[in-house]
């Protein structure tokens, strides 16, 4: 694999296998706090008020979502409870050199690095208001009675991971939301919102970040 630098001057990694990056080469830092930080977890808490928070990630990649999530709760009141779903698990050497240092609170930063390999093991302690577990399985693998408030849904694109985008896999990740949740995605398209709302999830065109018009956004019912 091999590191690219993107628009915002964050980095990313290139994966040939899949043929794609595992974020936007428009902002991948950008594209993590617009999709997920502001259109998913900020927009359920100003919905809900809520004071604890448990998030699904279906693709934890570099963990960059992650950390922006714990960098975007240092001002604020609210825990959470952050579980990420990982088939294939980046070694913690190419972690190291992404440089997301240089967007995070450096006492996050390194108790992230100190605890991933942990992480992959069982649930770990990031700071006293931020847990972390990265669920190292596939997608269809994945069980757990855990239900979340949030989900982070960060697969490589349909055109390169079909089966990551099919209506079993949406069904999959679905049973795990509470009624309330909020599903979110870097991608629209009609039959993801076919999927969603077969499923039982409002759907919502929300302004997509840097490079995509639109993005999605459901809420279970």
């Amino acid at each position: 694999m091999d590191f690219v630098t993107t628009a915002d001057g964050s980095k990313t990694l290139y994966n040939a296998e899949i043929g794609e990056c595992y974020h936007s080469k428009h902002g991948a830092v950008q594209e993590s706090k617009h999709v997920f930080i502001k259109t998913g977890l900020d927009h359920f808490v100003q919905q809900t008020g809520a004071s604890k928070v448990a998030i699904l990630e279906v693709g934890f990649g570099t963990g960059l979502n992650f950390l922006q999530t714990a960098e975007h709760i240092g001002g604020k009141s609210f825990q959470v409870d952050y579980v990420g779903i990982e088939g294939f698990p980046l070694p913690l050497t190419t972690i190291a050199e992404t440089g997301y240092n240089e967007n995070v609170d450096a006492a996050v930063w390194s108790a992230y690095l100190n605890n991933y390999e942990a992480a992959l093991q069982q649930q770990v302690q990031i700071h006293e208001r931020l847990q972390l577990t990265i669920a190292h399985t596939l997608l269809m693998d994945f069980q757990s009675e855990k239900r979340f408030d949030v989900v982070y849904f960060d697969a490589f694109a349909a055109i390169h991971q079909p089966e990551m985008w099919s209506d079993v896999a949406l069904a999959h990740v679905a049973q795990f939301v509470k009624p309330g949740g909020v599903f979110v995605t870097y991608a629209i398209t009609g039959n993801l919102k076919r999927s969603m709302k077969s499923l039982g999830f409002s759907i919502e065109k929300a302004p997509g970040a840097p490079g995509k018009r639109e993005m999605l956004r459901a809420t279970k019912l």
